[in-house]
């Protein structure tokens, strides 16, 4: 057993002072409760640590090289994915491997226990499966394992380059698979994630409407009955437009109409929804997995997130692209974008609870939910996914209750007041530092040279 014990913690239900927190051996809490016995390390603030619900981690590579004027009238999400085909056709299983282990260091030492890693690149550059078929997913699970963070992988069906069901060419010949032998890599998959720590688990995730047709989506749904199902839904004008014009529907009002929609269910983005979609997909009891930072940078749009609220939603953070990786940062963005769209303030909290307490908690609630993981509360039972805060600083010496989630978000230093991350009782994060930081970081640095060279 380990004993944290915490001047101020998040529990259940509420804010509560001198609390220790025990940890079991396999990972579990397993109390909660008031000071006892002699504690392995004491903290200032202790709170539940959030899922990143959403992650392409081999993106992260990318970051900065999508920022200069193409030669297109005007550049646009498109115009991003066609660099980023290319980028990938210089990936080799070894990069993938470092570039996910810097990401999953990132987001540990952001404040993330565990990561939905929306997993699409499975093949060689020519389209051609590897010999052992889940050797990207290998690849993922490796990059975890080094660095104790909690995994869900979605293993990506994508069949089809458009709502036409036209060929994929270039880069997305990695991605694509029959439906047969995508349920062959799902099976090799599954298999990767029952040899990993016991918290791990596995979904699945059709891409989108342009890539798979309604026989893939009822597979897909298929192959993990009750588990986590994710897709992007309703993210560009464009894609909205596709899928109207091929199916007689837009894409909120389709998945409604045709998939059994509950809360297994995850749909990336959707900021472009009407109002009645909004209000139906919230009612729904499906999780919007809302990735404020990528969606500015692709120009993608605003996520309705007042109406979705008001009518009872479910929401948590990814970090997508992951051109930058910040949980505060995150709630931020979307509380600012709701803002500026709307020309008020303070739109996301309720009569009960500030914004930033508002957005931590459906962070909590909408990640756990997303990748099937029994945690986001200090709760005996749930994995020991744990974050610790120093209020010792300029940002939160003075402040208590929810206005401490209020300055983490909004200060612009929360980061920097993070010391300790636990994933299902894995200490990784020690003094603001992934436990791995040094080794991962340089065969990090070493990848983008090899890019660097090969591009």
């Amino acid at each position: 057993m380990a004993r944290i014990r915490a001047r101020s913690a998040l529990a259940t239900d509420g804010w509560c002072s001198d609390v220790d927190v025990t940890i079991a051996p396999d990972g579990r809490i397993a109390a909660v409760g008031p000071h006892t016995g002699v504690a392995d390390l004491s903290v200032d603030l202790l709170l539940p640590a959030p899922t990143n619900l959403h992650s392409h981690s081999f993106q992260r590579a990318m970051a900065g090289l999508a920022e200069a004027r193409g030669m297109h009238a005007y550049d646009s999400f498109w115009t991003w994915r066609t660099l980023m085909y290319r980028f990938l056709q210089h990936l080799s299983p070894d990069h993938i491997e470092a570039i996910a282990a810097q990401v999953f260091k990132e987001m540990a030492e952001a404040g993330y226990a565990a990561v939905a890693e929306f997993h699409y690149l499975h093949h060689a550059a020519d389209g051609q499966p590897y010999d052992h078929r889940a050797e990207m997913a290998e690849r993922i699970a490796a990059a975890a394992a080094e660095t104790g963070i909690g995994l869900t992988l979605l293993p990506v069906h994508y069949e089809f380059g458009g709502c036409d069901r036209r060929m994929l060419e270039g880069g997305q010949k990695r991605f694509g698979n029959s439906r047969d032998r995508f349920a062959e890599l799902h099976l090799a998959s599954r298999e990767v994630i029952t040899r990993g720590f016991e918290d791990w688990a596995i979904g699945v995730a059709p891409h989108s409407l342009r890539a798979v047709d309604h026989a893939g989506l009822r597979q897909a749904g298929d192959l993990v009955p009750g588990g986590p199902f994710h897709m992007h839904l309703a993210e560009q004008v464009a894609e909205v437009e596709d899928v109207m014009a091929s199916l007689n529907a837009r894409p909120v009002e389709w998945v409604l109409a045709n998939l059994p929609v509950d809360g297994h269910c995850c749909f990336i983005h959707c900021t472009q929804t009407t109002r009645d979609e909004t209000r139906r997909l919230a009612k729904s009891g499906a999780v919007a997995g809302l990735c404020p930072i990528t969606e500015s940078s692709l120009g993608d749009g605003i996520f309705s997130g007042v109406e979705y609220l008001q009518a009872g939603g479910s929401f948590g953070f990814g970090s997508d692209s992951n051109i930058h990786i910040s949980l505060w940062d995150e709630m931020r963005t979307l509380e600012y974008s709701q803002r500026l769209r709307d020309q008020q303030r303070v739109l996301l909290a309720s009569s009960h609870h500030s914004t930033g307490r508002r957005l931590y908690d459906a962070a909590l609630e909408g990640g756990a939910r997303a990748a099937g993981r029994s945690s986001g509360g200090l709760r005996p039972g749930h994995w020991a996914d744990l974050l610790a805060i120093s209020t010792r600083n300029e940002i939160l010496c003075s402040r208590n209750g929810d206005t401490l989630l209020d300055s983490l978000v909004f200060s612009g230093r929360g980061q920097n007041c993070i010391t300790d991350v636990w994933s299902a009782g894995r200490h990784i994060v020690r003094n603001g530092r992934h436990v791995r930081h040094e080794r991962v970081t340089a065969r990090f640095m070493s990848v983008l040279h090899d890019l660097e060279q090969a591009m």
